[in-house]
């Protein structure tokens, strides 16, 4: 449910990749990334009936590093108000919901400063750097020791979140120019078993 190609691309160009949506390959793998468009509900309804959902849980409980992006992001969370209520992969404390279109117009598409907090994801990148964005719902009720980075539309929101070996970024990496491959060489060349 994302432009796997583009992502794959960009995965090459920091390390070596194999794509897949075999549950056991997934399970077994080190590092794993979940990309995602489109909405949460038809994600999260693949991720349950293929055995992703659990595949990915089990991954991550034996010590996988996981990173969302996008709708990937959202995924990692408990719950969206997306069409209405479904309930996320659990992986990080928090919930999706939509922008307040009374403030700013809903998507936000395009480039966003985000406000970096120190952490093993965005090494090496300013604060303020911008990264580009194609989104209608935000994490909220995050628990303040797992964010990333912030950004803000209308009103602050989660840019990135990470929690043990698990994080996930908003914005889409792949199409962020220098600073978004970065963040996933960052991701893929982290050894300390606690990405963020």
């Amino acid at each position: 449910m994302a432009n796997i190609a583009s992502i794959e691309r960009a995965l090459a160009s920091v390390g070596e990749v194999a794509k897949s949506s075999d549950p056991n390959a997934i399970q077994a793998s080190p590092k794993i990334v979940l990309p995602g468009v489109g909405t949460f509900p038809a994600a999260m309804a693949w991720l349950r009936e293929t055995g992703v959902a659990d595949a990915l849980r089990n991954a991550v409980a034996g010590g996988a590093s996981l990173l969302g992006i996008c709708v990937g992001h959202q995924l990692l969370f408990e719950d969206s108000d997306e069409m209405g209520l479904t309930a996320g992969l659990g992986l990080c404390r928090g919930k999706v919901r939509r922008f307040d279109n009374s403030l700013v117009a809903v998507p936000q598409i395009g480039w966003n400063r985000v406000s970096v907090i120190e952490n093993v994801l965005f090494e090496g990148i300013p604060d303020g750097t911008p990264f580009y964005f194609v989104n209608s719902y935000r994490a909220v009720d995050v628990d303040e020791k797992d964010t990333l980075a912030t950004a803000s539309y209308g009103e602050p929101f989660v840019a990135a979140v990470g929690s043990g070996s698990v994080c996930g970024v908003q914005f889409h990496p792949e199409k962020s120019s220098d600073a978004g491959l970065r963040v996933l060489r960052n991701f893929v060349t982290a050894t300390d078993g606690s990405t963020p």
